[in-house]
């Protein structure tokens, strides 16, 4: 056993000796190709051959071997001074692997899967970008070609002989020498020669063959797809305004008799009468229909807001005059509705012990009442703005001042007042309540807040992108909301889409003082320092996945500018498509 062992380790290095004796008998082809043979020892396996060695795969990849076994050869050639000799089994085993491998090459050249290395082409090789102008070329059936620009071919004026006409007279020739290089019509002059032996060589060869290479070499590569777009298309189509009536389109009726601007207006619910206040320190109460002026009632100061009781069971007219809210009964219309009113606001029993409120509510005089007068609502601070809830008992005012309490709600059942807010959010232009949910909306000089009364938390804050918010609207349905500003653009917002502006309308050229919208009809109006009136179709769809239609239809105009201010108030009228406004000339419009 240890015999045998020592043959199997002593068999690898007489491989050297062997090929070499046996290289000529192993080679009967006339070509030998020594770099392809395998001159490092084999595997240490005496049997037959398992598999394919790395020198083998060296051979088979066309690398030759660069001997690399060294420390393998030392270490054998120890062991064979331990053992002593070859073995005969050693020698046969290591001649039928070369053999095989002999062969296997052999036949691996013949079938030409080894292939002599090629040396390679020192010349550069160029890419001819104009070289194939036939269509059927690989450059010719890309559909972005572009073929090389052909040459202009001559014309009568390049000729040596040209005819007469063509040869410029001593004016021409002046003129032509007078001319920009780039607004000549020709960029010779054209000459007559005796015969093409007395053509002098053309100066200007070189410069236009290499023009002509610049031409070539600058050439865009690919057609660019220009879009031949029409202005009209890109405009959206919107409907017709004939196909959007019916809305107010002229002018009807000029209420007269204020003696200063007119700043605020209100139209009863029925819509037969309207109420305005003006700076002249009155109130005026008139018929719709006819214009006439039923009553004025003097309040003693500027009126800033008046606003009428939306409720039909209750004639009552709120108006903002300096620091207090007054509540007038005008007792206009139907006599048991305002007889019922004053039952009403007579029915109330002061607590003995009266809470604190924000603001004080005073019973009118017997002279004041003789005028309609029948609450004082006293704040202590001048106030801007009145409005009612839609159900008619409740009312906010906003006051001129800083701080939390710039907003009360008064209840006018219990007559009761309340601050609904602990901290302030900027100065409060316009505030206006949602038409069928808890929510009261706030508008700041740059933002408008949505605040949910029942919870007592903000649930919206809306980004108008406006310099000074001026006018707050909410649609009937209460997803929609439009904001007037100084910086004359109205922005409507969709409360279901985004607290963006959904659109932003830049109509008017001056400050927009109020808008409105209709209460049954799809209209929205806006009155500006312009002098005019505005008026929009903007249609709200039931389907959550189509946007607002809006679209200008009307513009009124009527209003004389006085102290560059032009309308101050607009509102329509609940039942018609009719537009009131009021202006600083004093005057109060019906478009209809």
């Amino acid at each position: 056993m240890a015999g045998s062992r020592g043959a199997g380790r002593t068999a690898a290095p007489s491989v050297r000796p062997e090929k070499r004796r046996s290289e000529p008998e192993l080679e009967p082809e006339p070509e030998p190709e020594p770099p392809l043979l395998c001159t490092s020892p084999l595997s240490h396996s005496t049997g037959s051959d398992s598999g394919v060695s790395d020198s083998e795969e060296s051979v088979f990849s066309g690398l030759e071997d660069s001997g690399s076994d060294s420390s393998e050869d030392d270490d054998e050639g120890d062991e064979e001074g331990e053992d002593g000799a070859l073995d005969d089994e050693g020698h046969s085993g290591i001649k039928k692997t070369t053999e095989e491998q002999v062969s296997r090459m052999v036949h691996a050249i013949k079938m030409g899967w080894i292939q002599p290395r090629r040396p390679r082409d020192p010349t550069p090789s160029f890419y001819d970008l104009w070289a194939q102008e036939d269509p059927n070329a690989v450059l010719g059936r890309h559909k972005m070609h572009v073929p090389a620009p052909k040459l202009a071919l001559p014309g009568h004026a390049e000729s040596y002989n040209p005819p007469p006409e063509y040869l410029l007279s001593e004016e021409e020739r002046l003129a032509w020498e007078q001319q920009e290089p780039g607004e000549r019509k020709l960029s010779f002059l054209p000459r007559k020669f005796p015969s093409l032996r007395a053509v002098p060589a053309y100066g200007r060869f070189i410069q236009e063959r290499f023009e002509r290479c610049l031409d070539l070499y600058l050439c865009p590569r690919q057609r660019k797809m220009r879009v031949n777009v029409d202005p009209e298309d890109l405009i959206p189509k919107l409907p017709r305004p004939r196909d959007l009536q019916p809305f107010p389109t002229c002018q009807a009726l000029v209420y007269r008799g204020h003696s200063d601007l007119v700043r605020c207006l209100s139209v009863s619910p029925g819509g037969q009468w309207l109420v305005s206040g003006s700076d002249d320190g009155s109130l005026r109460l008139w018929e719709v229909a006819t214009a006439r002026c039923v009553r004025t009632v003097p309040v003693g100061g500027v009126v800033k807001s008046v606003a009428w009781n939306p409720s039909p069971a209750v004639c009552l007219v709120a108006a903002a005059v300096e620091d207090s809210v007054l509540l007038l009964n005008p007792a206009l219309g139907d006599r048991l509705v305002a007889g019922s009113t004053d039952q009403l606001l007579s029915a109330f029993v002061p607590p003995e012990e009266p809470p604190l409120q924000p603001a004080r509510w005073l019973e009118a005089s017997e002279e004041e009442r003789q005028v309609g007068l029948r609450l004082r609502i006293c704040h202590g601070k001048p106030v801007t703005q009145v409005t009612w809830h839609g159900r008619g008992d409740y009312l906010a005012v906003v006051l001129a001042t800083q701080g939390h309490t710039q907003v009360l709600i008064h209840q006018l059942s219990r007559r009761r007042s309340q601050s609904p807010f602990r901290r302030s959010h900027g100065q409060v232009q316009r505030v206006a309540f949602h038409p069928a949910r808890p929510f009261l909306l706030v508008a700041s000089q740059r933002s408008v807040r949505l605040y949910h009364l029942l919870r007592q938390e903000l649930t919206k804050k809306l980004m108008p992108n406006c310099k000074w918010v001026s006018s707050l609207a909410v649609h009937p349905a209460g997803d929609n909301v439009i904001c007037g500003s100084y910086d004359s653009k109205l922005v409507w917002f969709d409360l279901d889409l985004s607290t963006k502006p959904y659109r932003m309308l830049r109509h008017h050229k001056k400050a927009l003082r109020a808008v409105a919208f209709h209460p049954r009809y799809p209209l929205f109006a806006s009155g500006s320092d312009d002098g005019s009136v505005i008026v929009c179709h903007g249609m709200v769809y039931n389907d959550l996945l189509q946007n607002p239609l809006l679209v200008p239809v009307k513009v009124l105009k009527g209003h004389v500018l006085t102290r560059d201010l032009g309308v101050l108030d607009v509102i329509f009228h609940p039942t018609q498509p009719w537009v009131f406004s009021s202006g600083a000339d004093g005057t109060v419009r019906l478009f209809t």
